[in-house]
């Protein structure tokens, strides 16, 4: 059986059983447990040539409480103290770090490591790098004290330079790694969110015209049966097909898969039209087009068509779709202008025109709906042609 070798060793936890921040964070204290291991070998190794149990608890309480100040501060809590707090903390922290060097003479390297790491966490930078610089070396007069060699004192200093590097870095990468990871999980939502949306306005979009249909076709069957049955019998077969389209679209919203053509769109537009007794006129003159942008035209139109056939009593309608020198236009005008419409239609009109403006603007395009001063009203839908130049490359490129 094939091992995982991107999991961590046993007990330890690796990127499918701990959360990545979480992981990061166990790194970071296993850092800090080790530093404090080092730091306690240290003073032990110190100790066994005087032998001086004293000294030696005495050093062992000041590098744990140095310690201990610089895992209060890994915390995020500490930047939202107030400043006076800030360095009221660094400096019971600093007592604690400079007394083995003074008191007890004692000469560990890396023990203001730990200051120089909390002094970048706690301060604000770029300030917080004149303390830290400070903190490096002033080990330069503490190595001199006890040694004259300048290896010695090199080590002193890049040893309190190293430890807090270290230690700062580890805990802003931890700190990254969460906010990564807050971030994926935000995407995420976000994404859930946005299907949501693009879910609700394609069942918008798709079935109000479907439906209007239906109810359309099935009114006048309804009319016809006692005196045209034939005819009757037709509008029933054309109920059945609107029915199966209907469920064609669903299953395409469902996918995320739906393409629609404006050419099509506009022949079934004129038949339903002709069907509730409306006198309709049909142009589109436009070459090739992006299948999105296609789509989204078409989905305009049918928008169109079906707040003719619910909100309005038309008699004319006019579908127009040209090419003009600088942008792609499509119209939808029809005469059933009644005492509620005003040009503010595009704020009034609920969900679909909103969707279609939200759907154009991906095009650089625009959506406006009013009343003209001939009483028709129009709904306006223009593309620039380098809206529709971007459509196209991207469509080319998506395959």
């Amino acid at each position: 059986m094939p091992t995982d070798v991107s999991a961590g060793p046993a007990g330890f936890g690796g990127d499918d059983d701990i959360p990545q921040p979480a992981l990061a964070k166990r790194i970071l204290y296993v850092l800090v447990f080790a530093f404090v291991v080092n730091g306690i070998i240290n003073i032990r190794l110190d100790n066994e040539a005087d032998h001086d149990t004293a000294k030696f608890v005495w050093s062992l309480v000041c590098i744990l409480a140095s310690f201990g100040f610089l895992l209060l501060h890994i915390s995020p809590r500490p930047r939202r103290w107030p400043m006076w707090g800030r360095v009221l903390s660094l400096s019971v922290q600093a007592v604690f770090t400079y007394v083995p060097y003074f008191a007890l003479s004692q000469t560990w390297g890396g023990m203001a490591g730990p200051l120089a790491a909390s002094i970048l966490l706690v301060l604000p930078r770029p300030t917080a790098w004149f303390p830290f610089v400070a903190v490096v070396l002033s080990m330069w007069p503490v190595a001199t004290l006890n040694y004259h060699t300048a290896d010695w004192i090199s080590y002193f200093v890049s040893s309190t330079m190293v430890v807090g590097l270290v230690v700062f870095g580890m805990t802003r990468l931890s700190e990254l790694v969460r906010e990564l990871a807050a971030a994926r999980s935000e995407l995420a939502r976000m994404a859930v969110v946005a299907e949501r949306l693009r879910f609700a306005r394609d069942l918008h979009d798709l079935l109000g015209y479907s439906l209007s249909s239906i109810t359309l076709k099935s009114e006048l069957a309804y009319r016809l049966v006692p005196g045209q049955p034939d005819r009757a019998r037709r509008e029933l077969t054309e109920i059945l097909e609107a029915s199966r389209q209907a469920l064609a679209d669903v299953r395409e919203v469902a996918s995320s898969y739906r393409e629609m053509s404006l050419a099509t769109e506009a022949s079934s537009a004129r038949t339903m039209l002709e069907t509730a007794e409306i006198d309709a006129s049909v142009r589109i003159d436009l070459g090739p087009l992006p299948r999105d942008l296609d789509t989204v035209l078409a989905t305009t139109l049918r928008e169109g068509v079906t707040n003719i056939l619910r909100h309005s009593k038309v008699q004319h309608c006019s579908i127009t779709a040209v090419q003009t020198g600088t942008s792609i236009r499509l119209e939808v005008a029809n005469d059933g202008v009644t005492d509620q419409d005003d040009d503010d239609a595009l704020a009034r009109s609920g969900s679909g025109l909103g969707n279609l403006r939200t759907r154009l603007s991906a095009f650089d395009g625009t959506l406006t709906a009013g009343v003209g001063a001939d009483q028709w009203f129009r709904l306006v839908a223009e593309v620039p042609k380098t809206g529709a130049k971007t459509a196209r490359a991207a469509t080319s490129s998506g395959g």
